[in-house]
Order: structure tokens, then C-alpha cells, then sequence
């Protein structure tokens, strides 16, 4: 069975990319940033031959970046979007992740696959109390994990490990920063500064 990596992305569309980090930085340093981001995070993951990527946008088609096949995401909410992107592979577990989390290295993918050997659902949590991965192993059936979850909020993550229930077992990677505002970018940038 195939490892499919799907990274969520909207095109880096002026006024339309990253919002609320828009709202901070401005229309032009909030696209400049998505597109910065989703180039590095294709560079950095689509090469992997342990998995096969897939680009997933919304907002508009886009023949950036190249190299990474792509679809267009779902119509509806972030859940629905993540649901009808999973269902639509064939047998083998999905990772999803999005484009706006610098950290993020092949190892971490690597070991989000690894954990899903044993785990039904795979979880990166963000800083924020949101995820910067999911993943779900798919068989035998398939967990409904995101109805009912409080989207861009620090319950995000807890809502969805919720709607597991009982039946279901997940995993937990490390915890990384997803820059959707200024002040995650600046948490960010002040972790680079004080780095090794």
C-alpha cells in the first residue's frame, strides 16, 4: 500500500492568502510568505520517495510551484475539505499537512507513516492548541474526525482527538508552531534566534 502525503495549500493570491496573517503583516508580506512557504515545504517533502505528494490548493488554479502533482481541495469547511481528501485515495494511509509550518522536516512525515503502523490516527500538534498534521491509517474503517470541531481555535486539536471515541487509538508528534498570525511568526522567529 502506498504512503500518500497530501500538503493543503490556497494559492498565493494577493488578498486572499493567509488572512489573518494579512491583517498583521499586510496583503503583500502575508502572499509573499505563502508563497515562500508552500515552495519550501514541496522542495523539502515531494522528493521523498517514501511517500507520494500531492499538492491540494484552493483559491484558484495555479501552475505554481512545479515538480509535485496537485488537486484541487474539497468544497466546504476545513473538515469536509480534510474528509473528502482522504476518502478520495486507495487503500493506504493519508498524512495531511499544511504549507505554513517552517519546522517541518521529511523525519517528522517519516515518522507520522511509522506511527500509523500501529495507531489509527496520527496527530501534529500546533502550538496554538490547533494540528499542523493529520493522519489516519484507514483500515479497517475510518474514524469521523471532523464534525463538530472549533476550527481556528486552541481547541481544535482536543475537539477532533474527541471525536475518536473509544473505538479509535492515535499518536502525537512534536509539537510545532504554524504561522497563521504575527504572533506565531514572531514565536517563530524568536525560537531561530535563540537556537542552537
Amino acid at each position: 500500500m502506498k504512503n500518500h502525503l497530501v500538503i493543503f495549500a490556497k494559492a498565493p493570491r494577493f488578498g486572499r492568502a493567509k488572512r489573518r496573517l494579512a491583517t498583521d503583516i499586510g496583503m503583500v508580506g502575508a502572499a509573499r510568505f505563502q508563497r515562500l512557504a508552500v515552495d519550501a515545504t514541496v522542495r523539502r517533502l515531494a522528493v521523498d520517495s517514501r511517500w507520494d505528494t500531492l499538492l491540494a490548493t484552493t483559491g484558484g488554479p495555479t501552475r505554481w510551484p512545479s515538480g509535485v502533482a496537485r488537486m484541487r481541495q474539497p468544497v466546504g469547511d476545513l473538515g469536509r475539505r480534510m474528509d473528502q481528501t482522504i476518502k478520495a485515495f486507495g487503500p493506504g494511509p493519508v498524512v495531511i499537512i499544511g504549507s505554513d509550518i517552517p519546522d517541518i522536516t521529511p523525519e517528522h512525515i517519516a515518522k507520522a507513516f511509522a506511527a500509523l503502523g500501529s495507531h489509527d490516527a496520527v496527530f501534529g500538534p500546533a502550538d496554538d492548541g490547533g494540528f499542523w498534521l493529520v493522519g489516519v491509517r484507514r483500515r479497517p474503517v475510518y474514524p469521523d474526525l471532523f464534525h463538530t470541531v472549533r476550527w481556528s481555535t486552541r481547541h481544535a486539536l482536543a475537539d477532533t482527538i474527541v471525536n475518536l471515541g473509544a473505538r479509535f487509538n492515535c499518536a502525537l508528534l512534536e509539537t510545532l508552531i504554524d504561522i497563521d498570525d504575527a504572533a506565531a511568526l514572531n514565536r517563530w522567529l524568536a525560537g531561530r534566534d535563540n537556537g542552537p
